[in-house]
């Protein structure tokens, strides 16, 4: 979960302390509007009128990925991001992960889309270590 908060510590210091963009996150935070919660808590959950942001997908087996969408209610959206090059599950490849498995079957439903991005934005050092590592 740490990684979900370090980036949004990220996009509230793009703010000066007392910007109406920072009081909004944090109202939205406070609110529960804006909620960053652990995938095991999904289950038996149905999810209506939410925008639905699913980190690190890669690591995710079809079963999870399966068990995520149909959570989805009328009016849900669900984004997957994920870089099949960074994969850290022993029983996982670029090929049997769940997020390669959704796009393949989904890619001709008129309910999904899919985005390729071709190049990261953390440092020049993490773009270089991935580059040559």
């Amino acid at each position: 979960m740490q990684p979900l908060f370090d980036n949004l510590n990220v996009i509230k210091r793009q703010f000066q302390p007392t910007s109406a963009e920072l009081k909004k996150l944090e109202d939205m935070q406070k609110s529960e509007q804006l909620v960053i919660e652990a995938l095991a808590f999904i289950r038996g959950r149905s999810l209506s009128e939410t925008f639905c942001i699913v980190d690190e997908s890669q690591n995710l087996t079809p079963h999870e990925i399966k068990t995520i969408i149909t959570r989805a209610g009328e009016g849900t959206k669900v984004v997957f991001t994920g870089d099949i090059q960074q994969i850290d599950q022993p029983y996982l490849d670029s090929q049997s992960n769940g997020l390669v498995y959704m796009i393949d079957k989904m890619k001709d439903q008129n309910l999904f889309a899919h985005v390729n991005l071709v190049k990261g934005e953390r440092s020049k050092l993490s773009e270089l270590a991935s580059t040559l590592l």
